[in-house]
This record gives structure tokens, sequence and C-alpha cells, in this order.
């Protein structure tokens, strides 16, 4: 949701993309007044996007003792999430993150996806015998 302080998408990463990556588009531009501009990614959000999603944090119910009030983790004024606990964070990953972030585009929501079902399996209690294969 790229948090100030938080994110790895900096300036001194972009910087290095080149070497590392061939996705030109993410690569760090120089302005006509020699300012280094760093374009949005595709998978970044808008603020007004940022303040849905907490908003919709917000506005979860969830059964007693399944979770801590996340509303009181989404801060819509800045639209981030913040002090959340480990097992609030893997009910996010596992459970919501899918939910949360569908208006991104298929190419980045779908391996978001399949990643938080991933964790799902991976934490499961029980074990499908057709997963072993």
């Amino acid at each position: 949701m790229d948090v100030t302080g938080k994110t790895k998408d900096n300036v001194k990463a972009r910087l290095d993309l080149p070497e590392h990556c061939r996705r030109s588009k993410l690569h760090i531009q120089e302005s006509a007044n020699n300012k280094l501009l760093k374009p949005k990614a595709s998978y970044s959000f808008t603020m007004e996007q940022k303040r849905k999603i907490c908003e919709w944090v917000q506005s979860l119910k969830m059964p007693d003792g399944y979770t801590s009030n996340l509303g009181k983790r989404a801060d819509i004024e800045r639209g981030i999430l913040h002090g959340m606990k480990s097992h609030d964070c893997h009910v996010f990953m596992e459970q919501l993150l899918p939910i949360a972030f569908c208006g991104l585009p298929e190419n980045i929501w779908k391996p978001m996806a399949e990643i938080s079902l991933f964790f799902k399996d991976l934490c499961s209690s029980t074990l499908r015998v057709e997963n072993l294969v």
C-alpha cells in the first residue's frame, strides 16, 4: 500500500532495476530540469483506492475471538493499515487479501490470490491427500 518508511519501492531500488530486471516502465526517468521521476507502478494504489480498502476493513464484522478488531487497525485518513498482530496478518493474507485487492488488474491480482491460497494451504491444520502429489 506504499506506506512511507515501510515500502521497499524507493529511488535506490529503482536505480538498481535496470541491472536486475527488464521492466523498463519502472526505470527512473530524468526530467527536463534534471529531476529524477519515479513512474507509478501498476500494482500501487491511488489514495482514493487506499481509503476505500481501509473503509472496507473498518466495515468488516468478524466472529468473536477470530481476530482483533481490524477496524481499529485501519487509518482511513492516511490510507494505511497499522498495528496488526501476527494472527491478524495471517487472517488478512490468507482470507481477505484476494477480496480486498480484487480491483487490481488480473495479471497482478491472480498471483496475489494464488500466494494467498498457498499460505492458506501451508498453514492449514488438515492435510489433503490430493495436495501431496
